[in-house]
């Protein structure tokens, strides 16, 4: 099929005109560029380090050995003192005109000098007001006047595939501009619990740590703390730390020098599909409690393991990541509210939040192990057993199974020693206080059944979803 001239020519201008108008919505940062600049500093510190007279290598007297350690480990002068060594650089902002400035904790992390340059050249030395290390935030002074700083934005109001702004000193390139989107929001990283980071897909490098991240109204909205990267340089996905969140953190830390923090006291896992249909929830959500703090603000406020925190202080909790961060940026003495699903219904809880000491994490320790008298394989394909007095006494428990063997064809994510307390199934809590009695409620299942099996393993609580059972019984 031929087509005609005429047309091929109008479809031709058509995609022309909308290649040009599309070119002309392209964003322009040269205006954000020359207002911001200005309020965007780099950080270089100097950390003392000590160095000896020649690498000493305790056990090695191989001589060819020692000669490959003083060809490859450079021969240093012996000296009594620390001589400054260690170097690194950074990025930060200037938030206030008398010299406050924003940064990241690890950018100044040991330093025992800090150097602050400007674009215009001037350099000024700087001391740490302070730092927290759970958020990566630190706030730093030098003595100046009549400065401009930034302007803050609302990161809430922040849209996925909006347009955003970095600017910084990677790799100690001063002042250079890059830009992207926001990629998602409320990003949850390892071992970061109390920061909902945003994920952008702006270049990112080292050196751009402590820089701001700015929205097309020119406006800082994040802080860039961090890459995720398998070779150290950029890979596409950046994360910054949101600006409400660090605003709090540096107001607490000039006007306490620490940053307070609530806690509750309860030890959580993520609510799975699977463990939605054993509580009988309409949908996965919620922190699932495995365990109370005895004492803790959870334990007096008659929160109760197997109960999920649906929201906290009026903030939803759609995934267990939320908490911490809700609770955490809760003052210490405040009362809040709690919503909690339980036992197949929603109630609310008043509870006096504590202040945070130090981390709990839920260890998966190995048990020690029991040798109760066996019995037959039940459904699940594991033997279990009831406790003997000592143990409950030893435990300081009521009742409970344990596991004394797990056969080949079991589908229990459970091991030898583990205890189990309860079981769920469509809502329904039950105490586990006889073999007779759990594998009778096994026996009354559909194959097919999803259930929920509260365990303790060592010292530490955990809730494990079985689907289908087995024929056997």
């Amino acid at each position: 099929m031929r087509i005609p001239r005429a047309l091929a020519a109008l479809w031709l201008t058509a995609f022309c005109v909308s290649a040009v108008a599309q070119g002309r919505e392209l964003p322009d940062f040269t205006r954000l560029v020359e207002q911001q600049g200005n309020a965007v500093v780099n950080i270089s510190t100097t950390q003392a380090v000590r160095r000896s007279a020649a690498p000493q290598v305790p056990g090695i007297e191989d001589e060819e050995v020692l000669e490959f350690f003083r060809r490859f480990i450079p021969r240093q002068q012996p000296g009594p003192g620390p001589r400054p060594e260690s170097r690194s650089l950074g990025s930060g902002f200037i938030i206030s005109p008398d010299g406050y400035i924003l940064t990241n904790a690890h950018v100044v992390e040991g330093a025992d000098e800090i150097n602050v340059r400007f674009t215009d050249k001037r350099e000024f030395k700087a001391k740490v007001i302070g730092t927290d290390r759970r958020t990566d935030i630190a706030v730093i002074k030098i003595e100046a006047s009549g400065l401009q700083s930034v302007r803050f934005g609302d990161p809430s109001r922040l849209r996925v595939g909006e347009w955003v702004l970095a600017i910084g000193s990677p790799f100690g390139f001063e002042n250079t501009v890059t830009a992207g989107i926001v990629s998602a929001k409320g990003r949850s990283l390892p071992q970061e619990n109390f920061v909902p980071f945003l994920q952008t897909d702006v270049a990112i490098n080292p050196g751009n740590s402590g820089g701001p991240l700015f929205n097309m109204r020119g406006e800082v909205i994040g802080i860039n703390s961090q890459i995720y990267s398998r070779t150290g340089g950029f890979m596409g996905l950046s994360f910054a730390i949101p600006i409400d969140v660090a605003l709090d953190v540096q107001k607490q830390l000039r006007e306490k020098g620490r940053v307070a923090r609530g806690r509750i006291g309860v030890v959580i896992q993520e609510v799975t599909r699977d463990l939605a249909t054993s509580f009988g929830l309409d949908r996965p959500r919620g922190a699932l409690v495995n365990s109370v703090e005895k004492g803790s603000p959870a334990d007096r406020a008659g929160v109760e393991a197997t109960d999920i925190i649906l929201s906290f202080d009026g903030k939803p909790v759609e995934g267990s990541s939320d908490l911490p961060r809700i609770v955490g940026s809760t003052r210490p003495g405040s009362q809040s509210a709690m919503e909690v699903w339980r036992k197949g219904a929603t109630r609310t809880l008043a509870i006096t939040v504590g202040e945070l000491q130090e981390d709990r994490v839920a260890a998966a320790d190995r048990p020690r192990g029991q040798k109760p008298a066996e019995t037959p394989a039940n459904r699940l394909g594991i033997v279990v057993a009831e406790l003997s007095a000592d143990q409950r006494r030893d435990m300081s428990l009521d009742s409970g199974l344990v596991v004394t063997d797990v056969r080949p064809e079991s589908k229990a994510d459970v091991r030898k020693g583990d205890v189990l307390l309860t079981l769920v199934h469509k809502g329904q809590h039950t105490e586990l206080r006889s073999v007779e009695q759990f594998n009778k409620i096994l026996a009354g299942l559909d194959k097919s059944a999803v259930i929920t099996l509260q365990v303790r393993r060592g010292e530490s609580m955990a809730f494990v979803t079985i689907s289908g059972l087995t024929d056997k019984g």
